[in-house]
């Protein structure tokens, strides 16, 4: 996986957390930098530690799946965007117009959202990432760890102003095309293992 890749699967992930920015923005009276960087830092840290969690998990099982590592990463990408996919096509209506910025409430968003990138992190051990010439597999992984993190934080701060400004108008296209996404690098991964 390059940088451009990875650039793609970032976005991707983070568009649970953007549509939960945008709650957010709506749900205040008056969107703030501090609104916008307690957001961007809960959801970025978290989509940070998340696939750290599952790629430390995933080294542990490659050695006894490394014929079907492929297999793993489509599976787990396209289960994670036909998911995404799905929320957005459905109607209902989720649970995030709540305005309190409280550790509770920021925590068990973070983890909601956050969810996904533990899978992804499970693929990193799979499909290695390929950003670095000369850094090893670690640093290569800590790099698209702190990618993920980064444009998490920035696309969830700019979710929050979003909201605070247009209202829920993109919210669900921007998780559906986070969704189609995460389907399309994973069937990428699984036709450049095929061909």
């Amino acid at each position: 996986m390059g940088l451009f890749e990875l650039l793609l699967l970032s976005a991707g992930l983070a568009m649970d957390a953007f549509a939960v920015s945008v709650c957010k923005g709506l749900s205040q009276k008056e969107v703030t930098l501090k609104t916008m960087l307690v957001c961007g830092g809960w959801f970025g840290a978290f989509q940070a530690l998340m696939p750290a969690i599952g790629y430390l998990l995933g080294v542990q099982l490659s050695g006894y799946v490394t014929a079907i590592t492929p297999w793993i990463a489509f599976g787990l990408l396209a289960a994670i965007g036909g998911n995404m996919i799905r929320e957005a096509l459905s109607n209902e209506e989720e649970d995030g117009m709540n305005a309190s910025l409280c550790v509770r409430v920021m925590f068990a968003m973070a983890v909601a959202t956050s969810i996904d990138a533990l899978a992804v992190g499970v693929t990193f051990a799979c499909v290695p990432v390929k950003v670095l010439a000369e850094g090893g597999r670690t640093a290569n992984t800590a790099l698209g760890v702190v990618c993920i993190g980064v444009v998490t934080f920035f696309i969830s701060c700019a979710g929050v102003k979003i909201g605070g400004v247009f209202g829920s108008r993109y919210e669900k296209k921007a998780e559906l095309a986070g969704g189609v996404i995460l389907v399309c690098l994973g069937l990428k991964i699984l036709l450049e293992h095929l061909l």
